[in-house]
């Protein structure tokens, strides 16, 4: 799975560590990124931020 996330890169980091625990936590792929977006947006200072996910599996 890979993971682009157009902002900050510090955001995008974080963002991808976030997933990365919480499928390490046994969430799926799909519920983890579902979560990360929707606590990005809920988080959003203004800037834009454009978000594409790609899965490898497919």
């Amino acid at each position: 799975m890979q993971v682009y996330l157009h902002s900050p890169m510090n955001s995008s980091k974080k963002a991808v560590e976030r997933i990365q625990e919480l499928m390490a936590q046994g969430m799926s792929s799909g519920q983890a990124i579902a979560l990360v977006a929707e606590e990005l947006r809920a988080n959003h200072s203004g800037e834009r931020i454009v978000a594409r996910f790609e899965d490898e599996d497919e």
